[in-house]
């Protein structure tokens, strides 16, 4: 849980400027761009593979459809079903596509913004 209040910075991308918060999550989810996508990506050092694209798709449209950001639950459901996993090993795959967790480097990718607590399954 954050204590500190935000430090709110702006970010210049080819397709516009964009605020993020002090840990490089958007201040605001409709701002989220493909350009956005690969900074982001580029500073957590991840390389994306079509497996990530359709993993920030889901938490995306999870966004669209219920107008708040994915538990790690729902995406544990989705890559499960996506490659015949068991829960074990869709959380392995999980941290496999993003090493440092769900929220630290999926949700902030898929730019959704900073939860304040949240169980990350």
């Amino acid at each position: 849980m954050r204590t500190l209040p935000d430090t709110i910075t702006t970010l210049q991308l080819p397709s516009g400027q964009v605020t993020i918060d002090g840990h490089g999550y958007l201040t605001d989810p409709a701002d989220w761009s493909d350009d956005f996508v690969a900074h982001i990506a580029a500073m957590e050092q991840i390389k994306l593979t079509p497996l990530h694209h359709d993993v920030i798709a889901f938490i995306r449209g999870y966004l669209d459809e219920h107008g708040i950001a994915a538990d790690a639950r729902f995406v544990l459901k989705f890559l499960a079903d996506r490659k015949g996993l068991d829960k074990s090993g869709a959380k392995q795959l999980l941290f496999e596509l993003f090493p440092y967790g769900y929220v630290q480097q999926a949700c902030k990718i898929a730019g959704m913004k900073q939860p304040r607590a949240w169980s990350t399954g």
